[in-house]
């Protein structure tokens, strides 16, 4: 993994993954600025998401699939779209939740995810993210009960 080099006096540094993903996300806003339909927009965001999906190997792409098919059917509001490359689901435009591909990552899971938007709140502490290595139909269905708790 090639780390980017930062101007002088930054201690952070990028790895091509996330330079990529913050390129994607610039594409993303470029595209969605286009004029068209809300219709237009959202089939073309639908499409792009499945054309990512597509893109993606193995355990990947089986989950995102799974995943995908998932929040269509808990919270048909959410629409789909890139957010920094990956499938994300949003609510009136802003993402409520996100899928994060492990192989593009180079990481050891894959992660399913929730904005500041999700109403998941629970005292002053409550996860954010979670790690997928797999997923069965007891986590599809807690998944499917999280994303409708996130747009309650």
């Amino acid at each position: 993994m090639k780390v980017a080099q930062k101007p002088a006096g930054t201690s952070e540094v990028l790895t091509d993954e996330e330079r990529d993903a913050i390129k994607a996300r610039a594409r993303e806003l470029k595209a969605s600025a286009r004029r068209g339909s809300r219709a237009d927009k959202a089939a073309e965001d639908e499409a792009a998401v499945l054309a990512k999906i597509a893109e993606m190997q193995g355990t990947d792409r089986v989950m995102a699939e799974r995943l995908h098919a998932v929040v269509k059917e808990s919270a048909p509001e959410l629409a789909p779209k890139l957010w920094y490359g990956m499938p994300a689901y949003a609510k009136g435009g802003k993402v409520v939740c996100f899928f994060q591909s492990a192989q593009k990552f180079r990481t050891r899971y894959a992660t399913f995810g929730f904005s500041d938007l999700a109403a998941l709140d629970d005292g002053a502490m409550w996860p954010a993210s979670y790690a997928l290595k797999e997923l069965t139909a007891a986590d599809e269905a807690r998944i499917g009960a999280l994303v409708r708790r996130a747009v309650g």
